[in-house]
This record gives structure tokens, sequence and C-alpha cells, in this order.
């Protein structure tokens, strides 16, 4: 095992549809090979005077780093291929599950236990109608608890010196109002609202509005006097013109009463980046865009950059134009 061969079996299964053969302890051997480099790299750091400056151990520890990042996108571009074939083996239907690894075929049996498992729940669920298990009478006497315990809430809160409300209706003459009763901390109920005095206002009790000019009825006029214009107060005068307001007068406003002009065009969404198309001849990794796109680069590549994202792999050699 070594890192030609991680590499020839990355670019095969990128090309390729189909999970490729695999020794069964192919993982086993790429772990074997990445600890003896580690070895190798720790003999050699000990020997060194300054380990951290030594050719031989930089070598050592980039090839390390690249073995890891191939095995890995090697496992995870076999994963989705992986539980395709799972699913289609759990579906009864043919499915290539030859050529795995040790690792993946206990991968592969377990997820297919697994979809043919929830099938066959999601199926009895659809036979039984949908129907929910019933409820237990303990569930039942539960809610009854907890209906009786709303309503005895509010008797546990009056306090035995309080006196119970009389079922008398008031005197005719009584005009007295009830008065509300302060809170603990003498705080009354529209303070806690912040003074809203709708929501103070309990429900089914309607908020009586505070009488006002527009709401009340006038007089009928004697029979020599005019009828009373009942329209807003501001037209009241006749032949003037309402001066306008500071908020017309705004600078946000043209001189016709027409809204001024915004920038009609858009903020830029990326489309007018320039991009090149470039061959990715080194191991990469994932870079960020300038477009706040995500590219996953890696050797043989052939991708569509933004211009100023594909300038320092052309000056570093890791790609190729094409146009």
């Amino acid at each position: 095992m070594n890192l030609d061969e991680l590499r020839t079996v990355q670019s095969k299964e990128r090309q390729k549809d189909s999970l490729q053969h695999l020794r069964p302890s192919f993982y086993q051997e790429v772990g074997e090979y990445i600890a003896n480099l580690e070895a190798e790299r720790e003999r050699l750091a000990d020997a060194a005077d300054d380990p951290f400056s030594s050719p031989e151990v930089i070598q050592l520890t980039d090839e390390i780093e690249t073995a890891k990042d191939v095995v890995e996108a090697i496992y995870e571009r076999r994963m989705g291929k992986l539980v395709k074939q799972a699913s289609l083996a759990a579906a009864g239907m043919a499915a290539n599950d030859e050529g795995l690894t040790a690792e993946e075929v206990d991968l592969f049996d377990d997820l297919v236990d697994r979809i043919q498992d929830n099938k066959a729940r999601v199926l009895e669920v659809l036979d039984n109608g949908g129907d929910v298990p019933p409820v237990e009478d303990g569930a039942n006497s539960t809610h009854e608890s907890v209906d009786s315990g709303v309503d005895t809430s509010a008797d546990q809160k009056r306090s035995p010196t309080d006196p119970a409300p009389s079922s008398q209706p008031p005197a005719a003459g009584d005009t007295r109002e009830p008065e509300s009763e302060p809170s603990a901390d003498g705080v009354s109920v529209a303070d806690a609202m912040g003074g809203d005095f709708s929501s103070a206002v309990g429900e089914g009790e309607p908020a009586e509005a505070p009488p006002t000019e527009s709401n009340e009825t006038p007089p009928p006029p004697p029979p020599d006097e005019p009828p009373v214009d009942d329209g807003p107060l501001e037209d009241a005068t006749e032949g003037t013109t309402p001066e306008p307001s500071a908020s017309d007068l705004s600078p946000e406003n043209n001189v016709d009463g027409t809204a001024p002009k915004t920038d009609e065009t858009p903020a830029g969404n990326g489309a007018d980046i320039e991009r090149t198309t470039v061959k990715i001849t080194q191991d990469v990794g994932s870079i960020l865009g300038i477009d706040d796109r995500e590219y996953t680069l890696a050797s043989d590549d052939i991708v569509t950059l933004p211009e100023q994202n594909a300038t320092p792999l052309l000056e570093r050699e890791a790609a190729e134009r094409l146009e």
C-alpha cells in the first residue's frame, strides 16, 4: 500500500457510478500504511536536531495528511453508492454487493435490515388505517383531575377571610363600581400589562371607550338653525388650504409629490463575477469561493471557478487554465 495506489483507487471511484471491487482488508491495509509512516516520522524526528525544519519529517507529514484525506474521500464516495445498493436490496431488487470491504459488508447488511424493518412498521400502520392505540383510563382520569384542578385553583387563591361573592344583584341606587383588587406588590393589572387598557379587560367584558365628539350623537338642531356638521374638525374652516406637514416637505419626497427614484439595480448575485475554467493538477481540498460557494478540488478535476479564486491556484501551479 502506498499513496499512488490510494490515488488510483480514488480516481476510479470518481469515474464509475458503481462500486469498484476492493480487497476486504483495504481499510486495514491503509491503517497499517499510515501507522508505518507515523512511526518513521517519529524516528526521524527523534534523530533530527530540529524536527520542525527537517525535510524528511516535513515530507512524511505531508504524505500522512494526504493519505488520510484521500482515503476519507474514497470512503465518502463509496458510502453514497453503498446506501443506494442497500435500498435496492431491501426492496427485493438486484443489488451489486460484490467487492466490498469487511467494514462495508457489515454496514450493507445492517442497512438492509433496518430498511426492511422500517418498511414493515409503515405497512402495519397503513393496514390499521392509521389508528392510534386507544388511550388508557389513567390518561382520562388525569385529564379530569386537571380540569377539576383548574376550577378549584381560583377557590384556593381566595383567602379564608375574604367574603364570599354575593349572589344578589346590587341595589338600583348603588352606582359604585367594584374596586380592582391590587396585586401583591401594589401594581395594578393594567400597569403590569404596560398600561394597555384593552389587555387589562377580562375576557367577555368589552372595553368601554371614553366618550369622544366623534361617537356622540348630536342633539337635533332647532328648526331655525342649520344642521350641525358632523365632519372632521380640520374641515370646519371652509376655504382654507391645509399647510403641508413636515413629512411632506422632507427631502425624501419630490416637489411634485412623487417618491424619489431609488436604485433599481438589485444587489449583485454573483452573475457579474468573472469566471474561468481550469483543470486541477493537485489535491487542494475544499475552498470557499467569492461567490459563497464551496468547491472541493481534487487532482484531474475540471471546474469553473471565479477568477479571483482561480488565480492563486494557477500561480501555485495547482491548476491549468483551459480557456
